[in-house]
């Protein structure tokens, strides 16, 4: 192995999703499809090193959630014709993808679930076919934080009751679901609210959390839930070690439930359309707007309180969504992204 790539875990994966979220309006972009994402991906590489595989979000027209198995063996076949695998899954929980809000005890529920399930029958086969070696299957309440609002205690309630009945059906597959810390989705909204879901559920072998960097940082602002705000008003982001803390106290209460782990880079602002308004935004990897230091924050995430690696993840994923198609289709980004994805492994991985 080279001296320039100290490990070789936990394995590299790159999001499919940034060529559907924020694309395919009748006003916006196109859809990038999944073999050209496949393709972007894997024409990547930095010093001999390429990634290891790819996360996929289960909707149209990338994967329909109601693929047959015949589809999914094609699927398998495409994803392993590039030298790929495939390790977590999102569910198309949210109402304008077939599902429904995770609040709702009644039809929104019944459809969340149902979408739930067939997530899981997807990702169960995908292992069958020898393609999907490790990962979960990734949810949130696809509700606002506005309707939770409206009774949050009632409302963790739901959510927590919608949350176990999927986490029966994923055990029934063999499957772990991630929710996704994210400011946009009521009761997972602030890190302390995410942590009271988390723990209501009570299921920490089945159901526990996906940490993005960037959705995370704007925790600890507080953004949609100031009165769980951590870092102060009027930050100076040249203060490092302020950031440092703040993002400790943040990963030492999240990190115990985290199951699925996403690299990514933050300005700071918030942003967003449709279903996913009012969140973080992701930048490049080198954006120089971008408040994070990747590999050094990753690492608030990937080791212990004690400073240890926790070897917790068998794959990382890069998360970006919402850059222009013309930004996707360069592929000094993709290596740019790899480049930032070996650095967090070489500070905070293993050798297997």
């Amino acid at each position: 192995m080279s001296a320039a790539h100290l490990h070789n875990a936990p394995k590299l994966h790159n999001a499919m999703w940034p060529g559907l979220v924020g694309k395919g309006s009748a006003d916006g972009e196109p859809f990038l499809s999944l073999d050209t994402m496949l393709d972007l991906t894997a024409a990547a590489e930095v010093d001999g090193v390429k990634f290891d595989g790819v996360d996929l979000f289960l909707f149209d027209p990338h994967v329909s959630i109601d693929s047959s198995d015949d589809d999914l063996k094609v699927l398998a076949d495409k994803v392993r014709s590039r030298g790929f695998v495939v390790g977590s899954v999102v569910a198309p929980v949210w109402g304008g993808t077939g599902g429904g809000s995770a609040i709702d005890p009644g039809e929104g529920r019944k459809a969340f679930v149902t979408q739930v399930g067939k997530a899981c029958r997807i990702a169960s086969k995908l292992r069958d076919l020898g393609v999907r070696p490790y990962g979960v299957v990734r949810i949130d309440s696809a509700t606002s934080p506005e309707e939770w609002s409206k009774n949050p205690e009632q409302g963790q309630k739901e959510i927590a009751e919608t949350f176990k009945q999927a986490a029966k059906v994923a055990r029934d597959h063999g499957e772990k679901l991630a929710a996704e810390g994210e400011i946009c989705w009521g009761g997972m909204h602030s890190w302390r609210k995410m942590v009271d879901l988390l723990e209501r559920v009570g299921e920490p072998e089945t159901v526990g959390f996906q940490a993005d960097m960037a959705h995370t940082l704007l925790y600890t602002l507080g953004e949609n839930a100031p009165e769980d705000r951590i870092l102060p008003p009027g930050y100076d982001w040249k203060d490092k070690a302020v950031l440092d803390h703040a993002l400790k106290t943040l990963t030492d209460a999240l990190r115990p439930w985290t199951i699925d782990f996403h690299v990514a880079q933050n300005d700071a602002t918030v942003f967003g359309s449709g279903d996913h308004d009012h969140t973080g935004r992701h930048c490049q990897a080198t954006d120089p707007n971008g408040k994070l230091d990747i590999p050094h924050h990753a690492g608030f995430w990937l080791r212990d309180s004690l400073g240890h690696v926790t070897r917790k993840f068998q794959h990382i994923c890069w998360d970006g969504c919402m850059f222009p198609n013309a930004v996707m289709h360069d592929s000094k980004t993709w290596n740019d992204i790899l480049r930032a994805m070996i650095s967090v492994r070489n500070a905070h991985g293993s050798t297997v």
